[in-house]
């Protein structure tokens, strides 16, 4: 069995340098499957992506998924990729197993949660307010600190970790509290500020948008009062203001206690997300 790439198509490149290119997956020269790869410049260094891998139902469990991931990695070394990063679907059969066996680390998981028909009500002493400019200041900064040292604390060197943080500030918060389809919101218990969450939307399917918890923070001597899953539920009541019937969220692996509070308020894991330093 020889198994091969072939490319379907001419490489692809953007005026910043992110590759991209498809391929067939060949046995002996006979398509057997698909393989799509690509380039994220996010990290600072970029990351190869192996956005889509399929081997037809007839020629699995023969090695052919395990070669060509292999043959991608060498694709993407020679793209000047340090690490190769892949989201793979909750419902993908066999393709975690697969990427752990080559050496992939999960590093994140998405997760969504479908909202009832009404928000949830808040205990009482608890109520939410959109955040100001000069509490957003602060916030701004500490933010961008505290999401750049969760890079750092999965592995991340520090100069793409910081990268990462600036990039999707950039990317989601263009324009503050000003910015579209954009709520951050401070949780006051008795008047005190206890905690904040920031909602905003995002695709979380081809086509399919959600509101999306993309940073909830309850300070450190606070925390264990219930306000994690108090702020969750705010951000319930601010997507459903906003018209959306689905609220997604990302967290990282190691998070066990934000997973647990998840799945314990109806969230379920869509996407895994994995990564592997190409060396």
């Amino acid at each position: 069995m020889t198994t091969t790439l072939r490319p379907t198509g001419p490489l692809q490149q953007t005026d910043d340098g992110m590759k991209s290119r498809a391929y067939e997956v060949c046995d002996n020269s006979r398509p057997v499957g698909v393989i799509e790869l690509g380039m994220d410049g996010a990290f600072g260094t970029p990351a190869g992506v192996l956005r889509h891998l399929r081997i037809d139902e007839a020629d699995r469990r023969r090695g052919r998924g395990t070669i060509a991931a292999l043959a991608a990695e060498e694709v993407l070394r020679g793209w000047g990729c340090g690490q190769v990063v892949a989201s793979v679907p909750a419902d993908a059969d066999g393709a975690l197993p697969l990427l752990e066996t080559l050496g992939y680390t999960e590093r994140s998981r998405n997760m969504l949660k479908e909202l009832a028909e009404e928000p949830p009500a808040l205990r009482p002493g608890l109520s939410g307010r959109p955040m100001d400019e000069t509490e957003y200041e602060v916030w701004e900064a500490r933010s961008l600190v505290g999401f750049a040292q969760s890079w750092m604390d999965r592995g991340l060197p520090a100069d793409q970790a910081r990268a990462k943080a600036e990039s999707g500030r950039l990317e989601n918060l263009s324009q503050g509290l000003a910015t579209p389809a954009t709520w951050i919101d401070v949780l006051v218990h008795d008047g005190e500020a206890v905690g904040d969450v920031w909602v905003g939307s995002r695709e979380v399917a081809p086509g399919e948008s959600a509101a999306y918890v993309y940073g909830v923070e309850v300070p450190d001597d606070l925390r264990g009062k219930g306000y994690g899953r108090a702020l969750m539920l705010h951000a319930e009541g601010i997507a459903h203001r906003a018209g959306r019937s689905g609220l997604g969220l990302h967290v990282f692996a190691g998070n066990t206690p934000a997973i647990g509070l998840y799945e314990s308020l109806g969230y379920a894991t869509t996407h895994r997300n994995v990564f592997k330093p190409l060396v």
